[in-house]
Protein backbone atom coordinates (compact mmCIF):
# COMPACT_ATOMS: atom_id res chain seq x y z
CA UNK A 1 0.00 0.00 0.00
CA UNK A 2 1.40 3.37 -1.00
CA UNK A 3 -0.67 5.52 1.37
CA UNK A 4 -0.38 5.78 5.13
CA UNK A 5 -3.14 4.10 7.12
CA UNK A 6 -2.32 6.00 10.31
CA UNK A 7 -5.71 7.76 10.26
CA UNK A 8 -7.43 4.38 10.64
CA UNK A 9 -5.41 3.51 13.70
CA UNK A 10 -5.88 6.59 15.86
CA UNK A 11 -7.53 5.94 19.24
CA UNK A 12 -11.16 7.00 19.68
CA UNK A 13 -12.87 7.95 22.94
CA UNK A 14 -16.47 8.81 23.71
CA UNK A 15 -18.00 8.56 27.17
CA UNK A 16 -17.04 5.21 28.65
CA UNK A 17 -15.88 3.88 25.27
CA UNK A 18 -12.18 3.73 24.44
CA UNK A 19 -11.08 2.17 21.14
CA UNK A 20 -7.54 1.56 19.89
CA UNK A 21 -8.49 2.36 16.30
CA UNK A 22 -11.28 3.59 14.01
CA UNK A 23 -12.24 0.23 12.47
CA UNK A 24 -15.68 -1.17 13.27
CA UNK A 25 -17.07 -4.57 12.37
CA UNK A 26 -20.40 -3.79 10.74
CA UNK A 27 -23.49 -5.63 11.99
CA UNK A 28 -24.29 -8.45 9.55
CA UNK A 29 -27.13 -10.92 9.89
CA UNK A 30 -25.72 -14.47 9.90
CA UNK A 31 -28.69 -16.63 11.12
CA UNK A 32 -26.47 -19.09 12.96
CA UNK A 33 -28.20 -18.96 16.34
CA UNK A 34 -30.35 -22.12 16.68
CA UNK A 35 -33.55 -21.39 18.62
CA UNK A 36 -32.34 -17.78 18.86
CA UNK A 37 -29.56 -18.67 21.30
CA UNK A 38 -25.91 -17.66 20.61
CA UNK A 39 -23.56 -20.59 21.17
CA UNK A 40 -19.84 -21.33 21.28
CA UNK A 41 -19.50 -20.96 17.49
CA UNK A 42 -20.98 -17.45 17.65
CA UNK A 43 -18.63 -16.49 20.49
CA UNK A 44 -15.60 -17.79 18.60
CA UNK A 45 -16.67 -15.95 15.43
CA UNK A 46 -16.69 -12.58 17.19
CA UNK A 47 -13.57 -13.39 19.24
CA UNK A 48 -11.60 -13.96 16.04
CA UNK A 49 -12.44 -10.45 14.82
CA UNK A 50 -11.28 -8.99 18.14
CA UNK A 51 -8.04 -10.98 17.83
CA UNK A 52 -7.72 -9.61 14.29
CA UNK A 53 -7.55 -6.03 15.53
CA UNK A 54 -11.05 -4.65 15.00
CA UNK A 55 -11.57 -1.65 17.28
CA UNK A 56 -15.29 -2.09 17.86
CA UNK A 57 -17.51 -5.05 16.97
CA UNK A 58 -21.20 -4.49 16.37
CA UNK A 59 -23.14 -7.72 16.53
CA UNK A 60 -25.53 -9.09 13.96
CA UNK A 61 -29.08 -7.87 14.46
CA UNK A 62 -30.50 -9.39 17.63
CA UNK A 63 -34.17 -8.91 18.35
CA UNK A 64 -36.07 -7.33 21.20
CA UNK A 65 -38.87 -8.94 23.20
CA UNK A 66 -41.86 -8.65 20.86
CA UNK A 67 -43.91 -11.56 19.50
CA UNK A 68 -42.88 -11.13 15.83
CA UNK A 69 -39.68 -9.12 16.09
CA UNK A 70 -37.65 -11.35 13.74
CA UNK A 71 -38.19 -12.50 10.17
CA UNK A 72 -35.82 -15.49 10.08
CA UNK A 73 -35.88 -18.44 12.50
CA UNK A 74 -32.18 -18.39 13.46
CA UNK A 75 -31.83 -14.68 14.16
CA UNK A 76 -30.71 -14.42 17.80
CA UNK A 77 -32.88 -13.06 20.59
CA UNK A 78 -31.67 -10.39 22.98
CA UNK A 79 -34.12 -11.37 25.69
CA UNK A 80 -34.75 -14.42 27.84
CA UNK A 81 -32.37 -16.25 30.16
CA UNK A 82 -30.74 -18.64 27.67
CA UNK A 83 -30.11 -16.14 24.87
CA UNK A 84 -28.74 -13.55 27.29
CA UNK A 85 -26.45 -16.16 28.83
CA UNK A 86 -25.27 -16.89 25.30
CA UNK A 87 -24.55 -13.22 24.72
CA UNK A 88 -22.69 -13.07 28.04
CA UNK A 89 -20.36 -15.77 26.71
CA UNK A 90 -19.88 -13.75 23.52
CA UNK A 91 -18.90 -10.52 25.24
CA UNK A 92 -16.64 -12.34 27.68
CA UNK A 93 -14.83 -13.98 24.75
CA UNK A 94 -14.42 -10.66 22.95
CA UNK A 95 -13.12 -8.93 26.07
CA UNK A 96 -10.68 -11.78 26.71
CA UNK A 97 -9.24 -11.08 23.25
CA UNK A 98 -8.93 -7.37 24.03
CA UNK A 99 -11.92 -6.28 21.95
CA UNK A 100 -14.89 -3.97 22.45
CA UNK A 101 -18.42 -4.83 21.37
CA UNK A 102 -22.06 -3.78 21.33
CA UNK A 103 -25.22 -5.64 20.34
CA UNK A 104 -27.41 -4.27 17.58
CA UNK A 105 -30.95 -4.44 18.93
CA UNK A 106 -33.62 -4.83 16.30
CA UNK A 107 -37.24 -5.32 15.29
CA UNK A 108 -37.78 -6.35 11.67
CA UNK A 109 -41.32 -4.96 11.44
CA UNK A 110 -43.11 -6.17 8.33
CA UNK A 111 -39.95 -6.67 6.23
CA UNK A 112 -39.74 -10.11 4.63
CA UNK A 113 -36.75 -12.34 5.34
CA UNK A 114 -34.67 -13.90 2.57
CA UNK A 115 -36.12 -17.36 3.21
CA UNK A 116 -39.74 -16.23 3.26
CA UNK A 117 -40.21 -17.72 6.75
CA UNK A 118 -43.27 -16.48 8.63
CA UNK A 119 -43.41 -15.94 12.41
CA UNK A 120 -46.23 -17.51 14.42
CA UNK A 121 -47.32 -14.19 15.91
CA UNK A 122 -49.02 -11.34 14.00
CA UNK A 123 -46.56 -9.15 12.10
CA UNK A 124 -46.62 -5.48 13.14
CA UNK A 125 -45.84 -2.28 11.27
CA UNK A 126 -46.73 1.41 11.41
CA UNK A 127 -49.52 1.28 8.83
CA UNK A 128 -49.88 -2.34 7.79
CA UNK A 129 -47.49 -1.85 4.85
CA UNK A 130 -44.16 -3.36 3.89
CA UNK A 131 -43.52 -1.07 0.90
CA UNK A 132 -45.49 1.54 -1.04
CA UNK A 133 -48.97 0.14 -1.64
CA UNK A 134 -48.07 -3.39 -0.45
CA UNK A 135 -49.95 -4.58 2.63
CA UNK A 136 -48.20 -6.73 5.23
CA UNK A 137 -48.69 -6.72 8.97
CA UNK A 138 -51.12 -5.25 11.44
CA UNK A 139 -51.22 -1.54 12.17
CA UNK A 140 -49.56 -1.04 15.54
CA UNK A 141 -51.74 0.28 18.33
CA UNK A 142 -50.38 2.89 20.72
CA UNK A 143 -50.23 0.12 23.32
CA UNK A 144 -48.07 -2.00 20.99
CA UNK A 145 -45.86 1.01 20.34
CA UNK A 146 -45.40 1.61 24.07
CA UNK A 147 -44.58 -2.07 24.64
CA UNK A 148 -42.01 -1.96 21.83
CA UNK A 149 -40.35 1.14 23.27
CA UNK A 150 -40.12 -0.64 26.62
CA UNK A 151 -38.67 -3.76 24.94
CA UNK A 152 -35.84 -1.73 23.39
CA UNK A 153 -35.10 -0.15 26.77
CA UNK A 154 -34.95 -3.56 28.49
CA UNK A 155 -32.60 -4.88 25.83
CA UNK A 156 -30.30 -1.88 26.24
CA UNK A 157 -30.26 -2.29 30.02
CA UNK A 158 -29.39 -5.96 29.58
CA UNK A 159 -26.56 -5.04 27.21
CA UNK A 160 -25.01 -2.83 29.86
CA UNK A 161 -25.62 -5.40 32.61
CA UNK A 162 -23.93 -8.15 30.61
CA UNK A 163 -20.83 -6.00 30.13
CA UNK A 164 -21.14 -4.78 26.55
CA UNK A 165 -19.37 -1.53 25.73
CA UNK A 166 -22.09 0.15 23.63
CA UNK A 167 -25.57 -0.59 22.34
CA UNK A 168 -26.76 0.02 18.78
CA UNK A 169 -30.40 0.60 17.85
CA UNK A 170 -31.26 -0.61 14.33
CA UNK A 171 -33.23 2.23 12.73
CA UNK A 172 -32.41 1.54 9.08
CA UNK A 173 -33.00 -0.55 5.93
CA UNK A 174 -36.79 -0.64 5.95
CA UNK A 175 -37.23 -2.47 9.25
CA UNK A 176 -39.66 -1.36 11.96
CA UNK A 177 -38.14 1.92 13.16
CA UNK A 178 -37.28 2.90 9.60
CA UNK A 179 -40.81 2.07 8.49
CA UNK A 180 -41.92 4.90 10.78
CA UNK A 181 -39.34 7.25 9.23
CA UNK A 182 -40.29 6.35 5.64
CA UNK A 183 -43.28 8.29 4.34
CA UNK A 184 -44.12 5.39 2.00
CA UNK A 185 -44.81 3.03 4.93
CA UNK A 186 -45.97 5.47 7.61
CA UNK A 187 -49.46 6.70 6.74
CA UNK A 188 -50.60 7.18 10.33
CA UNK A 189 -52.76 10.12 11.28
CA UNK A 190 -51.92 10.03 14.99
CA UNK A 191 -48.88 11.47 16.80
CA UNK A 192 -46.60 8.80 15.30
CA UNK A 193 -47.29 9.89 11.72
CA UNK A 194 -47.26 13.11 9.80
CA UNK A 195 -46.16 14.91 6.68
CA UNK A 196 -42.69 15.78 7.98
CA UNK A 197 -39.75 13.61 8.96
CA UNK A 198 -39.66 15.29 12.36
CA UNK A 199 -43.21 14.08 13.03
CA UNK A 200 -42.52 10.57 11.78
CA UNK A 201 -39.43 10.37 14.01
CA UNK A 202 -41.45 10.41 17.23
CA UNK A 203 -41.38 6.60 17.62
CA UNK A 204 -37.59 6.51 17.24
CA UNK A 205 -37.14 9.48 19.57
CA UNK A 206 -39.17 7.70 22.26
CA UNK A 207 -37.07 4.56 21.85
CA UNK A 208 -33.80 6.49 22.10
CA UNK A 209 -34.98 8.41 25.16
CA UNK A 210 -36.05 5.17 26.87
CA UNK A 211 -32.73 3.51 26.00
CA UNK A 212 -30.79 6.50 27.32
CA UNK A 213 -32.73 6.39 30.59
CA UNK A 214 -32.02 2.66 30.87
CA UNK A 215 -28.24 2.85 30.36
CA UNK A 216 -27.37 6.18 31.98
CA UNK A 217 -25.43 9.18 30.78
CA UNK A 218 -22.00 7.76 29.91
CA UNK A 219 -22.87 4.52 28.13
CA UNK A 220 -22.62 5.16 24.37
CA UNK A 221 -25.81 4.78 22.34
CA UNK A 222 -25.35 4.16 18.61
CA UNK A 223 -28.14 4.31 16.04
CA UNK A 224 -27.99 2.85 12.55
CA UNK A 225 -29.78 4.95 9.93
CA UNK A 226 -30.00 4.73 6.15
CA UNK A 227 -31.74 6.18 3.16
CA UNK A 228 -31.94 2.86 1.22
CA UNK A 229 -34.29 0.04 2.17
CA UNK A 230 -34.29 -3.70 1.56
CA UNK A 231 -37.61 -3.01 -0.16
CA UNK A 232 -36.20 -0.23 -2.39
CA UNK A 233 -32.49 0.43 -2.82
CA UNK A 234 -33.18 3.88 -4.29
CA UNK A 235 -35.51 5.06 -1.50
CA UNK A 236 -34.74 8.27 0.37
CA UNK A 237 -36.01 9.45 3.74
CA UNK A 238 -34.79 13.01 3.15
CA UNK A 239 -33.74 15.00 0.08
CA UNK A 240 -32.00 18.05 1.57
CA UNK A 241 -29.57 18.86 4.39
CA UNK A 242 -32.33 20.79 6.17
CA UNK A 243 -34.56 17.72 6.15
CA UNK A 244 -31.68 15.60 7.38
CA UNK A 245 -31.21 17.96 10.31
CA UNK A 246 -34.92 17.66 11.12
CA UNK A 247 -34.51 13.88 11.06
CA UNK A 248 -31.33 13.44 13.07
CA UNK A 249 -31.13 16.34 15.54
CA UNK A 250 -34.15 15.16 17.59
CA UNK A 251 -32.45 11.77 17.92
CA UNK A 252 -29.28 13.41 19.26
CA UNK A 253 -31.37 15.44 21.69
CA UNK A 254 -32.99 12.20 22.86
CA UNK A 255 -29.64 10.52 23.51
CA UNK A 256 -27.88 9.23 20.38
CA UNK A 257 -24.08 9.60 20.64
CA UNK A 258 -23.04 7.99 17.35
CA UNK A 259 -24.84 7.56 14.04
CA UNK A 260 -23.97 4.42 12.07
CA UNK A 261 -24.67 5.76 8.59
CA UNK A 262 -25.31 3.01 6.09
CA UNK A 263 -25.04 3.63 2.37
CA UNK A 264 -24.37 1.22 -0.49
CA UNK A 265 -21.02 2.84 -1.39
CA UNK A 266 -19.28 5.02 1.19
CA UNK A 267 -17.59 7.18 -1.46
CA UNK A 268 -20.85 8.45 -3.01
CA UNK A 269 -21.77 12.05 -2.02
CA UNK A 270 -25.08 12.43 -0.24
CA UNK A 271 -26.05 15.81 -1.64
CA UNK A 272 -23.87 16.39 -4.75
CA UNK A 273 -26.17 19.22 -5.80
CA UNK A 274 -24.95 21.09 -2.70
CA UNK A 275 -21.23 20.30 -2.48
CA UNK A 276 -20.33 18.53 -5.70
CA UNK A 277 -19.39 15.07 -6.89
CA UNK A 278 -16.64 14.79 -4.25
CA UNK A 279 -18.83 16.17 -1.47
CA UNK A 280 -19.60 14.75 1.95
CA UNK A 281 -21.07 11.29 2.14
CA UNK A 282 -24.03 10.33 4.35
CA UNK A 283 -21.92 10.05 7.51
CA UNK A 284 -20.13 13.29 6.69
CA UNK A 285 -23.37 15.24 6.44
CA UNK A 286 -24.75 13.62 9.60
CA UNK A 287 -21.66 14.72 11.52
CA UNK A 288 -21.71 18.23 10.07
CA UNK A 289 -25.40 18.78 10.81
CA UNK A 290 -25.62 17.26 14.30
CA UNK A 291 -22.15 17.38 15.82
CA UNK A 292 -22.51 13.71 16.77
CA UNK A 293 -19.82 11.18 16.03
CA UNK A 294 -20.49 9.08 12.94
CA UNK A 295 -19.59 5.71 11.47
CA UNK A 296 -19.48 5.42 7.70
CA UNK A 297 -20.21 2.10 6.03
CA UNK A 298 -20.75 0.86 2.51
CA UNK A 299 -18.67 -1.62 0.47
CA UNK A 300 -15.38 -0.82 2.23
CA UNK A 301 -12.49 -2.71 0.65
CA UNK A 302 -14.64 -4.41 -2.00
CA UNK A 303 -14.29 -4.24 -5.76
CA UNK A 304 -18.08 -4.33 -6.05
CA UNK A 305 -20.79 -3.08 -3.72
CA UNK A 306 -22.16 -5.30 -0.96
CA UNK A 307 -25.39 -6.09 -2.82
CA UNK A 308 -23.38 -7.66 -5.64
CA UNK A 309 -21.46 -9.61 -3.03
CA UNK A 310 -24.68 -10.90 -1.48
CA UNK A 311 -25.88 -11.98 -4.92
CA UNK A 312 -22.90 -14.32 -5.08
CA UNK A 313 -20.33 -12.25 -6.94
CA UNK A 314 -16.79 -12.43 -5.67
CA UNK A 315 -15.31 -9.13 -4.46
CA UNK A 316 -11.56 -8.78 -4.18
CA UNK A 317 -9.89 -6.35 -1.81
CA UNK A 318 -9.16 -3.03 -3.45
CA UNK A 319 -7.16 0.06 -2.61
CA UNK A 320 -8.21 2.13 0.39
CA UNK A 321 -7.09 5.51 -0.92
CA UNK A 322 -10.60 7.01 -1.05
CA UNK A 323 -11.26 5.92 2.53
CA UNK A 324 -7.94 7.26 3.81
CA UNK A 325 -8.56 10.62 2.16
CA UNK A 326 -11.92 11.01 3.90
CA UNK A 327 -10.58 9.79 7.25
CA UNK A 328 -7.67 12.23 7.11
CA UNK A 329 -10.02 15.17 6.72
CA UNK A 330 -12.21 13.88 9.60
CA UNK A 331 -15.29 13.65 7.42
CA UNK A 332 -16.50 10.93 9.79
CA UNK A 333 -15.05 9.34 12.92
CA UNK A 334 -15.17 5.59 12.36
CA UNK A 335 -15.39 3.25 9.39
CA UNK A 336 -17.36 0.00 9.44
CA UNK A 337 -16.16 -2.99 7.44
CA UNK A 338 -18.64 -5.70 6.52
CA UNK A 339 -18.17 -8.44 3.92
CA UNK A 340 -14.37 -8.13 3.94
CA UNK A 341 -14.40 -9.22 7.59
CA UNK A 342 -16.62 -12.22 6.91
CA UNK A 343 -13.96 -13.89 4.79
CA UNK A 344 -10.90 -12.52 6.56
CA UNK A 345 -10.98 -12.02 10.36
CA UNK A 346 -7.45 -10.56 10.12
CA UNK A 347 -8.47 -7.72 7.78
CA UNK A 348 -7.70 -4.92 10.25
CA UNK A 349 -4.34 -6.32 11.28
CA UNK A 350 -3.26 -6.87 7.68
CA UNK A 351 -4.17 -3.29 6.80
CA UNK A 352 -2.31 -2.00 9.87
CA UNK A 353 0.83 -3.87 8.86
CA UNK A 354 0.61 -2.64 5.29
CA UNK A 355 -0.31 -6.09 4.01
CA UNK A 356 -3.62 -5.13 2.40
CA UNK A 357 -2.62 -7.04 -0.72
CA UNK A 358 -2.74 -10.19 1.42
CA UNK A 359 -6.38 -9.67 2.43
CA UNK A 360 -8.60 -12.55 1.39
CA UNK A 361 -11.31 -11.35 -0.99
CA UNK A 362 -14.95 -11.89 -0.09
CA UNK A 363 -16.69 -14.86 -1.63
CA UNK A 364 -20.38 -15.54 -1.04
CA UNK A 365 -19.55 -19.13 -0.12
CA UNK A 366 -18.26 -17.72 3.18
CA UNK A 367 -21.86 -16.97 4.13
CA UNK A 368 -22.50 -20.70 4.56
CA UNK A 369 -20.46 -20.90 7.78
CA UNK A 370 -19.02 -18.85 10.60
CA UNK A 371 -15.37 -18.52 9.51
Amino acid sequence: MTVSTDSLFRPFRLGSLELPNRIVMAPMTRTFAPDGIPNAANAAYYRRRAEGGVGLILSEGTVVDRPASRNEPSIPFFHGEEPLNGWKNVIDAVHAAGGRMGPQIWHTGSAVGLSGWEPDAPIESPSGLVSPGTARGAIMSEEAIADTVAAFARAAADAKRLGFDVVEIHGAHGYLIDQFFWSATNKRDDRYGGATIRERSRFAVEIVAAVRAAVGADFPVVMRVSQWKVQDYSARVVDTPMQMADWLLPLVEAGVDIFDCSQRRFWVPEFPEVDGEKGLNFAGWAKKLTGAATISVGSVGLSGDFLSALAGERSDSVGLEALIERMERDEFDLIAVGRSLISDPQWAEKVRKGDADEVQGFDASALAELV
